[in-house]
């Protein structure tokens, strides 16, 4: 049977997948057990993303401590392609980690440098802890600079040992992550799944934070997981997860939300745009004179409408919320401008600075 939606039910799915209702979470690993990632990015205008996506859901609930304590002491979340996962996933993980890489170019390398690699695991097996540049790069076989990387192929060598599942990130300090063999950072006897039952549970855990996805999306691989679903208006074929789809009517209502561009729901734009009518354009990467709602502009949610962009910065030398601009993409009646008030009053809190009138 194919479940038939309306555009708010689908919206309202995927508004409640992402913690992003009426409920407030408590806890930072409720957080990500729910969305399977917390993106984790440096550049914070307002604060690093995986701060601001934590903020958005648990509100001034959310002490950054506690991501912390989750990552390096408890060990409750760990660090894998730029997100902090619940370890709960780390099993599902497992089985493509140890058959990655599969792009020749990459195995090649890997060959080519096995003593470099022998080299990298025995320092961290005698030293661990450590952080890149306190490893040697004695590789034998050098990776062009991509743009993203330098010349120094110990970091190269980290990065791939850490998608192969050897090493693991054990801690940051600030930016800088000090590596260790995974067997001291992951925890032991985690339950062992075959690569095709690892796939398909994967694909269950995707669609329960999306709530909805498209059955064959790039964005938000969900493979033949959740129940066939048709939405109003729409051709393509979607996915629902049936929690999600049985709740619908407990739906408590929503709440005002501002989001990290790199927020989760921001992800698959193809679905953003179809349920939700929104054109979100990230525009950091655009010159100055082409950008209409600043450089790291913040989506602004309404219960389950995109209804604006929030252009702010923190200035740290004065401890004021800067707000430039509050960009409304359909006006604002009085109350929708009290609620979006009240939230930045919100946010100045929690970042311990006054809001700067604009």
């Amino acid at each position: 049977m194919t479940h038939q939606l309306t555009r708010d039910q689908a919206r309202r799915i995927a508004v409640r997948a992402q913690l992003l209702d009426a409920y407030r979470p408590s806890e930072v690993i409720e957080v990500a057990e729910q969305l399977g990632a917390i993106k984790i990015d440096p550049l914070a205008t307002i604060a690093p993303a995986e701060r601001t996506i934590l903020w958005s859901r648990m509100g001034s609930a959310f002490e950054t401590f506690q991501l912390t304590k989750a990552a390096e002491s408890d060990r409750t979340l760990f660090e894998f392609d730029g997100a902090f996962r619940p370890v709960s996933l780390l099993p599902l993980m497992l089985p493509s980690m140890r058959r990655w890489p599969t792009r020749p170019s990459t195995r090649e390398w890997l060959d080519a440098n096995h003593r470099f690699r022998i080299e990298v695991l025995d320092r961290l097996r005698a030293e661990g802890p450590l952080l890149a540049s306190d490893i040697p790069d004695t590789a034998e076989v050098a990776r062009s600079p991509d743009g993203w990387s330098g010349s120094n192929q110990t970091v190269h060598m980290l990065d791939f040992l850490h998608r192969q599942g050897e090493i693991a990130i054990a801690a940051r300090e600030g930016r800088h992550r000090r590596w260790d063999l995974a067997e001291r950072v992951y925890p032991q006897n985690l339950p062992e799944f075959e690569y095709d039952e690892a796939e398909r549970m994967l694909d269950e855990r995707r669609l329960r934070a999306a709530g909805i996805a498209k059955q064959k999306s790039p964005w938000t691989r969900v493979g033949e997981a959740g129940e066939p679903a048709a939405v109003e208006g729409l051709r393509q074929k979607y996915r629902v997860d049936p929690e999600a789809l049985a709740a619908i009517e407990e739906d408590e209502g929503g709440r005002t939300a501002f989001l990290s561009p790199y927020d989760g729901i921001l992800f698959d734009r193809p679905r953003l745009r179809e349920l939700f009518d929104f054109e979100y354009v990230l525009e950091q990467f655009k010159p100055q004179s082409q950008r209409r709602y600043g450089f790291f502009a913040h989506p602004i949610l309404m219960g389950d409408r995109f209804v604006g962009l929030l252009e702010a910065e923190v200035d740290r030398e004065h401890e004021a919320l800067v707000v430039a601009a509050v960009h409304e993409l359909l006006p604002f009646d009085a109350e929708e401008h009290d609620m979006v008030r009240a939230e930045i009053a919100d946010l100045a809190q929690w970042l311990g600075v006054d809001v700067r009138a604009w």
